[in-house]
C-alpha cells in the first residue's frame, strides 16, 4: 500500500487552467472518489496521477517517490477504462495477460498470476472466451483483473460502472470495493454518481473549476456540506434564504420568510457575523410533519403535489412563499394534500447555516 501526495498542482490547457493549485493525501489503502459537475477536472487529475498529462505546476508523490515526471509505464499503477478496452481479437485470458507480457514476465508466472487475476474477480471459468461472448458486467470483472495482475502500486478507476444498467452497478460497486479492500490497493475512482461514492467510498472530494471544494467521508460530505455547491451536488436538499440573527460558536440562529431556523455552520471556519445574508440547507429526509407546531424550526404550510412511493411519499409543502422537497418515511399524510395546514421541523442538528 502506498499514500498519494499531490502538492499544488496546476494544468492548463492553453488558456484554460483545469486544475488550480490543488493540494491533496490519500491514504494508504483508501478508496478514494473524486466527484462534480461535468469540466470540474476530475478526470485531469486522474490522468495527471496516472502519467498521461504532465503538470504545469506542483508535484505529485506516491509514497516518498515523486513521480511528477516519470512516464506511465514507470508508475506501476492499473487502470480501468470506461470503455473497458478489451482487445475483440483476444482470449480473456490473453487480455488479462498482456500488461504482464510487455513487462516480459516469465511464461510460468504470467499463467499462474492471470489465473489468480480472473478467480479473484470470479472469472475463472470464462478464460478461454472472447470479451464478444460476455456481459457487460464480466467484461468490467476481465478489466478489473487486467489491472490487477500487474500487482499495482494504486488502481485508478475512470467512471468504470457507467456503461451498466442499473442492477449491474449495483452488484460491481459491491466487488469493486470488496477487490480493493482485499488487495489492499489504494484506489482512485472518478464518478458522477453520487450514489456510487456514498455507498462505497471511504472519502471522497467534490471538484468545481479545477479547485477541491471539500474533501470528507461520505456522511461528512452529505451531512455538513461546507457550500452550496457541495450541498447540491451530493443528494437533494432544500435551500432557504435567510439573515443571521445570532451565532454561539458553529450553531446560528437564521430569519427567513419561512420563520427562524437554529442550525449549524457547515463551515466551522467561516466567519458569519450578525446580520450576514446565508443559506439554510435542510435535507428532504429531514423534515418532520404533524399538525402540531413543534418548538424549533417549524414551518407553516401546506402540501401541494403529492407522489406516493409506497415505502415513502414526496411532497412539495408550500410555505412562506417558498416550495420545499419533503420525503416522508411511512407515510401519514399522503390524503392530506391541498387540505389543511401542515407544519414541517427539521432538527437543529439537520439545518445546515452555508454562507451564500
Amino acid at each position: 500500500m502506498i499514500s498519494i501526495r499531490i502538492q499544488k498542482l496546476t494544468k492548463r490547457f492553453g488558456a484554460v487552467t483545469a486544475l488550480h493549485q490543488l493540494d491533496l493525501t490519500i491514504a494508504p489503502g483508501e478508496l478514494f472518489f473524486l466527484l462534480g459537475p461535468s469540466g470540474c477536472g476530475k478526470t485531469t487529475l486522474l490522468r495527471s496521477l496516472a502519467g498521461f498529462y504532465v503538470p504545469d505546476e506542483g508535484q505529485i508523490f506516491f509514497g516518498e517517490e515523486d513521480v511528477t515526471h516519470l512516464a506511465p509505464h514507470k508508475r506501476n499503477t492499473g487502470m480501468m477504462f470506461q470503455s473497458y478496452a478489451l482487445w475483440p481479437h483476444m482470449t480473456v485470458a490473453e487480455n488479462v495477460a498482456f500488461g504482464l507480457e510487455e513487462r516480459h514476465v516469465a511464461r510460468p508466472d504470467i499463467t499462474r498470476r492471470v489465473a489468480e487475476a480472473l478467480e479473484s474477480v470470479r472469472m475463472g471459468e470464462y478464460a478461454a472466451r472472447r470479451p464478444n461472448e460476455l456481459s457487460g458486467g464480466q467484461q468490467q470483472r476481465v478489466a478489473l483483473a487486467r489491472a490487477l495482475v500487474i500487482r499495482p502500486r494504486c488502481l485508478l478507476l475512470d467512471e468504470p460502472l457507467s456503461n451498466l444498467d442499473a442492477k449491474l452497478r449495483l452488484e460491481m460497486r459491491t466487488e469493486i470495493r470488496r477487490v480493493c479492500k482485499e488487495f489492499k490497493l489504494t484506489t482512485v475512482y472518478v464518478t458522477h454518481d453520487q450514489k456510487e461514492a456514498l455507498s462505497i467510498s471511504d472519502r471522497m472530494a467534490i471538484l468545481d473549476g479545477g479547485r477541491i471544494r471539500q474533501v470528507g467521508t461520505p456522511r461528512e460530505v452529505y451531512r455538513r456540506p461546507t457550500c452550496q455547491l457541495v450541498a447540491n451536488f451530493i443528494g437533494e436538499t432544500d435551500f432557504i434564504a435567510g439573515k443571521i440573527i445570532s451565532t454561539t460558536g458553529c450553531a446560528a440562529v437564521v430569519e427567513t420568510a419561512c420563520g427562524c431556523f437554529e442550525g449549524v455552520l457547515g463551515d466551522p471556519a467561516a466567519v458569519l457575523a450578525v446580520g450576514a445574508n446565508v443559506t439554510v440547507s435542510v435535507r428532504p429526509e429531514a423534515w418532520k410533519l404533524g399538525r402540531d407546531r413543534s418548538t424549533r424550526n417549524a414551518v407553516r404550510g401546506q402540501i401541494g403535489e403529492a407522489v406516493y412511493l409506497g415505502e415513502s411519499a414526496q411532497y412539495d409543502f408550500i410555505a412562506g412563499g417558498q416550495t420545499l422537497k419533503i420525503l416522508e418515511l411511512n407515510p401519514r399524510f399522503i390524503e392530506a394534500t391541498t387540505r389543511g395546514e401542515l407544519f414541517a421541523s427539521a432538527d437543529p442538528d439537520d439545518v445546515v447555516v452555508l454562507a451564500e
